[in-house]
């Protein structure tokens, strides 16, 4: 509601101070168009998700701490390659060893208090493996660097998904909403005792928090829908991809992410596929990555690519509930 009813308003001001998107020049052509629209907008998320989180959840609760943190952190992150983009008049902001260099440094704390502050000390190092009952993978030693792998590749998943209208926010409104439930069957005994997962204490308040998240998404979206008004650039892109990886983390659902966050994975994943190809033949796996510009070289219309990416999102967390049941 706060991103919905501050919309309008957040738009003038950065119109104002013309804090606007400079569009990649070796990005498809028809993208040319969006160049001049007001950036920055996941300020709007941000603050919205920290309100919203400061109003209704429980500030001594140990989970949601680390989520403002996190939020703070790697929000800050993507305000200064925002900030460095404007600065410059460049598409570029912080190199990528910088962002990933910030990323790491809060996933390596992070690591650190699970580690050696774990929620339940008896699974602190092990791993769920969906549609598997009762089927853990026991990282031991190298917890830690998962820990990292999850909160980096899931911040950058999500920031390499934010190239069209109202891709990332709303397959992140899908992501958020299906692990609120993931949380609150976590933090019930019941619940997560019948479903054979985890129970982690105090998991529930996280719902709280994502709700916040979904409804922030949600407000934006409307105004991010095609043809957007307003961007949210990497300061929304990196702190949300952060939280769903965060979140994972703390419920002991990282692989069930992997499989509900597939549209993020698989963005993520051809951008990869692409540089690793190209520099050893000199040849390309697609057309243009990450994979929806692929589709958008194809032929396919912004708004058809967007969409069949949110519906791939809504069947995703299908399946993710269903490895609930599939036991």
């Amino acid at each position: 509601m706060i991103c919905f009813v501050a919309g309008p308003c957040i738009i003038e001001k950065l119109e104002n101070f013309k804090i606007k998107q400079i569009v990649r020049t070796d990005g498809p052509e028809t993208h040319l168009s969006k160049n001049g629209t007001p950036t920055m907008g996941g300020l709007l998320i941000l603050l919205s998700v920290v309100a919203s989180t400061f109003l209704w959840a429980r500030l001594d609760n140990r989970f949601i701490l680390w989520l403002l943190t996190g939020t703070l952190w790697l929000g800050f992150l993507g305000f200064c390659d925002d900030y460095l983009k404007l600065k410059k008049r460049d598409s570029n902001g912080l190199s990528a060893k910088s962002k990933i260099f910030g990323q790491t440094v809060f996933a390596a704390v992070l690591a650190a208090y699970l580690n050696f502050s774990p929620s339940n000390p008896e699974f602190a190092t092990l791993v769920n493996v969906p549609f598997l009952k009762g089927f853990f993978i026991n990282f031991s030693f190298l917890y830690a660097l998962f820990v990292i792998i999850v909160i980096v590749g899931s911040s950058n998943a999500v920031n390499l998904t934010d190239g069209l209208d109202g891709l990332a926010v709303g397959n992140i409104t899908i992501v958020a909403f299906s692990l609120t439930l993931f949380a609150y069957f976590a933090g019930h005994f019941q619940i997560a005792n019948y479903l054979k997962i985890i129970n982690v204490s105090g998991a529930g308040e996280i719902s709280i928090f994502l709700f916040a998240v979904v409804g922030s998404s949600l407000g934006f979206l409307w105004y991010n829908s095609h043809p957007a008004e307003i961007f949210m650039g990497d300061t929304g892109s990196l702190f949300l991809g952060g939280v769903l990886g965060m979140v994972s983390l703390f419920i002991k659902q990282e692989l069930v992410l992997v499989l509900l966050g597939g549209v993020f994975v698989i963005e993520a994943l051809s951008v990869l596929i692409q540089i690793f190809y190209y520099r050893r033949t000199g040849k390309k796996v697609f057309k243009m990555s990450p994979l929806h510009h692929h589709y958008e070289m194809l032929g396919l219309s912004e708004m058809k690519v967007t969409v069949r990416f949110w519906i791939a999102g809504v069947i995703l967390a299908i399946l993710s509930f269903a490895s609930l049941k599939v036991r």
